[in-house]
């Protein structure tokens, strides 16, 4: 069995839905730019993605329950992160007992609070390991859950095979995620590749409502993007 075949068994049996490679040379300017250039001597990420649950994440639009928003805050996001810290830590020290370099990255840590943002993007290694999407809402859409799916990156050189390549978005004229926004932070603009984010999104205007709810002694959930999206509740 190869590595990559050992890395996916194990990400399998941990609980993981989504395990795929990106190769990152066309990502690198982006990579130094949001995390400096140490992140751009790893040649690969593996990126893997945990699906939420989809009973808690439609009652996200139950917004006077309280009981709704803190199930989505503990199970969809500190408990799916938790998972995934694991998962990443685990995978690593088998890249490391392989005799390669592996880097884990913390599924959800700001480093960045002027830009507001991580030190590394998640949905881009998911979306360079063809995944999905990025969606008007900024999210990774992936084709069969939409944007219920919470990832983390390991970036190594180990000599992996990339499963995929960057997939055109798909929303098409769908506009659902732009309009159910409480601070319209969404443009409505399509994804385009070397464009800021800026350009979609507003991330201070999210920011400022999650502090306005805890100012206010409200639990600082949200999540209608990820509730919202046809992609997601195709299903339901």
């Amino acid at each position: 069995m190869s590595l990559q075949d050992e890395l996916n068994r194990i990400a399998l049996e941990n609980g993981v839905q989504y395990f795929g490679v990106a190769n990152l040379s066309e990502a690198t300017d982006f990579i130094v730019d949001q995390g400096g250039g140490d992140l751009s001597e790893y040649p690969y990420a593996i990126s893997i993605g945990i699906r939420l649950m989809d009973p808690i994440v439609d009652k996200l639009s139950h917004r006077n329950e309280r009981s709704a928003l803190l199930n989505y805050k503990h199970h969809a996001y500190d408990v799916i992160n938790s998972r995934l810290d694991m998962v990443t830590s685990i995978l690593s020290s088998h890249i490391q007992d392989n005799g390669y370099a592996a880097l884990p990255l913390p599924s959800s840590k700001r480093i960045d609070d002027e830009r507001i943002c991580a030190q590394f993007s998640h949905k881009l290694a998911a979306h360079l390991s063809g995944f999905g999407w990025i969606g008007k809402s900024c999210l990774l859409i992936t084709p069969d859950n939409g944007p219920r799916v919470r990832w983390a990156t390991i970036l190594t050189d180990a000599p992996l095979q990339p499963t995929g390549s960057s997939m055109e978005s798909r929303c098409g004229s769908c506009s659902e995620c732009v309009k159910i926004c409480p601070v319209q932070a969404f443009t409505g603009r399509n994804f385009v590749e070397g464009e800021s984010r800026e350009m979609r999104y507003n991330a201070r205007k999210c920011e400022n409502y999650f502090k306005e709810m805890e100012n206010n002694e409200q639990l600082a959930v949200c999540g209608l993007c990820v509730y919202v999206c046809p992609h997601g509740r195709k299903k339901n």
